[in-house]
Formats: structure tokens, C-alpha cells, sequence
């Protein structure tokens, strides 16, 4: 399977000009176990430039295709949910479910419009924190991001494998052409 892979810019997620034209990525939603990341950073939606309300800042996004391979997200959060990631990572983390939307965002230059390239189309996967090595593939920086100063974010990493049942990506190469992928496989 291809695998799909997403470098997005947090300057221009974070401050939209619309005469630039780099790939933004943004976390929609997250829960992770029972504690839900705020959404509580508003940024401009590339497609309508109309606000809204994200967890966080994508900046790089990989999957490998296969559909019990995982997800991989780096993406800035506020101060709010690094201390909420923190203290997740400090303690017992027990309960590794991952509820998460995300949208990914890029420059169609023949329509000249941003269009979703990669998304959940609202409908939450369904993860488990993937596990790598023994080690979970959650973590969070303690030091703030200064690839954009304000307003003020921390790096984030989560990789998350898909829960046992079956769920799909919704995927586009430009504004018109869309498909979509499995991601994960049902077991009866």
C-alpha cells in the first residue's frame, strides 16, 4: 500500500495569509483514555477562511496504508493540553483509547483553492496509543515551541494504532479527485 505522509506549516496554520500556499494541518478532536484535549486554539479554515476552534496544530501526519498500521501526528498544543499530556505520561496511563479527528489541508494550484486532502470527515477514528519498542507513543515537550512565539505551544507526539474494527481516511490528490482507505480490520 502507499503510504500517505503530510508535512504541514505551523506558521501558516497558526497566522493564515491567503496568498500563501502550504500544506495546514489541524487536530480537530482528541481524547485520549477519559481526558479530552480542549479545543482551544482558533485558527482560519483554509477552504471557507472561516474561524474555528482545534486541540492542535498538525505539522506532520504519516501512515503507512496498511490497515493495522499506525498513525503518526506531530502537532503544537496549547498550554492547557501540554499539562494535560504531561501528567498522562507521568502516570498511570492504564486506559489507552484514542477518539481523534484531523483535517489536512492543501494547495490545489490549477483551481487555486485549498482543498481536505486528508481527513476523518468528522467521524472520530476509533485508536488504541500505539505501543513501540514497550514504550507508548504518546509524549509532549516541556519547553514551549518557538517556531511561533504566540500564541504560546508545545510539541506534541502521538501514535495511534486503529482499534479492531473497521473505519476509513478520506483522502484527495487535488480539489476534485477523492478516494478513501481502510484503517483497521473488524474482528468477529
Amino acid at each position: 500500500m502507499a503510504s500517505n505522509d503530510y508535512y504541514c506549516s505551523l506558521t501558516q496554520a497558526y497566522n493564515f495569509q491567503k496568498d500563501q500556499q502550504q500544506a495546514v494541518g489541524h487536530l480537530t478532536t482528541c481524547t485520549i483514555g477519559t481526558s479530552t484535549l480542549a479545543a482551544d486554539t482558533t485558527l482560519t479554515l483554509p477552504t471557507t477562511f472561516a474561524t474555528a476552534a482545534v486541540v492542535g496544530v498538525i505539522s506532520d501526519l504519516s501512515w503507512n496504508g496498511g490497515y493495522a498500521d499506525p498513525i503518526h501526528i506531530q502537532c503544537n498544543v496549547s498550554n492547557a493540553n501540554q499539562v494535560t499530556v504531561s501528567v498522562l505520561t507521568n502516570t498511570d496511563l492504564s486506559n489507552t483509547l484514542v477518539q481523534m479527528n484531523f483535517n489536512i489541508y492543501q494547495f490545489d494550484p490549477v483551481n487555486k483553492v485549498y482543498y481536505l486532502a486528508c481527513t476523518t470527515n468528522s467521524t472520530a477514528l476509533n485508536c488504541f496509543v500505539n505501543k513501540s519498542g514497550g514504550n507508548l507513543s504518546l509524549s509532549v515537550q516541556t519547553e514551549n515551541d518557538h517556531t511561533v512565539e504566540s500564541p504560546l505551544n508545545y510539541r506534541m507526539y502521538l501514535g495511534a494504532m486503529p482499534q479492531p474494527t473497521a473505519q476509513t481516511i478520506n483522502f484527495a490528490a487535488n480539489n476534485t479527485a477523492k478516494y478513501v482507505k481502510s484503517f483497521g480490520v473488524s474482528v468477529s
